[in-house]
């Protein structure tokens, strides 16, 4: 995501970033190249001209002109106009306690990933100690009751339909009553969308929303669509009223001209993000995050969160002792690929690393596909995968057509793994030496008590 916005905006600010002395000059033309680059991303043009005066006026200062680093005080201002214009900050769901039932009130045009969305975040809900509920109120679009149906069985969340039902209304007073029998505290509304705004949807939505008194209502939004989400977002804010907007397909979303146009144009906050086609692929959003992302500064603080969430501090530890002991496995490499898969796509991994945007290109991500080692490694017996020395010609000829790879393939990845095991025992011991537990320069502090 933001790829070509990155490498733009980077460029812009090497006109003055690390110099000692910055002119005017050099500041209108940096401001000039953001510029294009906010509208070729499909920025709202009264948001780019808003970051534009505002960015020169103070990097035109005389504290910036003067002050010990310039180029970075200049790079500072750009990243906190971006990043005001992202929004304030990662903002919550406004539920009731888990005593209550809280009601989220999904909301989008047909096509916008609204129904997937609902699953994501019921998903996200459940993880968070809450016992959602998702209910099919969208009784217009054909299989939409079945398709939620679908999802919330691969998200492990019960939902509440009524095959035949003609008021959405009535559902939801129905699926209310159950949700207090059953001691649910989080009802997610899944409403009717239509391929366009018109007056008999809105006014279904306003009966919904009268009945439902929800604490949240949550426009789904397709990123992709640019300044049409926009608009969309604005339009509906004004019709039934939004407390915030998920954006779909954000991954896909190589402009981000929604995203840092949303809160400008609306007023309302980007709260969550989908970044993918699996339940897990779903984010809160945080301005200060992707700003850094934008400004090709990465994003540790989520890398190491998805990190945290994918690999068990046990296992861990145990693995480390093996790698001390020169133990480390096909096996214990094949657990590895699997955790590392759990944190998303090799892309967006790369994005959270600083100053790695738009350095990895498609050849490096094919040399890092896990998905066909984890086949190679799959198609190795036990005993092979516990000692990788028996791995003579035949048996890779074999593994190769198990795993429907070539010979080189195999002998690649064996390699890799040779590779692999001589650093990260290299690693450990200059950790152990260091005093950091085996690990170079030790675990931060929040990673410490946030393995589970």
């Amino acid at each position: 995501m933001f790829d070509k916005l990155t490498l733009k905006v980077q460029d812009a600010l090497r006109f003055v970033a690390g110099k000692s002395q910055i002119s005017e000059k050099n500041i209108e033309d940096a401001v000039d190249k953001i510029k294009i680059a906010l509208l070729e991303a499909d920025v709202n043009v009264r948001v780019v001209r808003r970051f534009v005066n505002s960015t020169i006026e103070e990097a035109k200062g005389a504290k910036v002109l003067r002050s010990v680093d310039p180029g970075q005080q200049f790079v500072k201002i750009v990243y906190d106009r971006i990043k005001s214009y992202l929004g304030d900050g990662g903002e919550g769901l406004a539920l009731k306690n888990t005593d209550q039932v809280s009601v989220i009130l999904m909301l989008g045009l047909q096509g916008s990933g609204k129904t997937t969305s609902s699953a994501k975040l019921a998903l996200r809900l459940k993880k968070e100690g809450r016992k959602p509920l998702l209910v099919a109120c969208d009784l217009v679009r054909p299989a939409a009751a079945e398709q939620l149906a679908v999802l919330a069985t691969q998200v492990g969340v019960p939902v509440y339909r009524e095959d035949g039902a003609k008021d959405p209304v009535k559902v939801f007073n129905s699926a209310l009553s159950y949700a207090k029998k059953n001691l649910i505290d989080t009802v997610l509304v899944d409403t009717t969308g239509r391929l366009q705004i018109d007056d008999l949807m809105m006014d279904e939505l306003s009966r919904i929303k009268t009945a439902a008194k929800p604490d949240e209502l949550l426009l789904v939004a397709d990123s992709m669509t640019g300044q049409s989400a926009v608009d969309i977002a604005k339009t509906f804010d004004e019709k039934i009223g939004l407390s915030g907007v998920i954006l779909s397909k954000f991954d896909s979303d190589t402009r981000g001209g929604a995203a840092l146009s949303l809160k400008t144009v609306t007023g309302k906050p980007l709260k969550f993000v989908g970044t993918g086609e699996k339940p897990e692929n779903f984010e809160v959003f945080h301005p200060e995050r992707f700003a850094s992302r934008i400004l090709g500064m990465g994003d540790v603080v989520s890398l190491v969160e998805k990190a945290q969430a994918a690999i068990n501090r046990e296992e861990a530890l145990a693995l480390q002792q093996k790698i001390l002991k020169n133990d480390f496995t096909l096996e214990d490499m094949l657990s590895q690929l699997r955790a590392v898969k759990k944190m998303g796509s090799v892309q967006s991994m790369v994005e959270m690393i600083p100053g790695m945007s738009g350095q990895v290109n498609d050849d490096d991500i094919e040399k890092a596909n896990f998905k066909k080692q984890e086949v190679i490694l799959c198609s190795m017996t036990l005993k092979e995968r516990a000692n990788y020395l028996i791995i003579g010609p035949s048996r890779r000829a074999r593994i190769a057509r198990g795993s429907g790879t070539s010979v080189a393939e195999v002998a690649r990845l064996l390699k890799q793994f040779e590779k692999t095991r001589t650093m990260m025992r290299k690693m450990t011991k200059m950790g152990r030496a260091a005093g950091t537990g085996g690990i170079p320069g030790g675990l931060p502090p929040d990673m410490k008590s946030g393995f589970r």
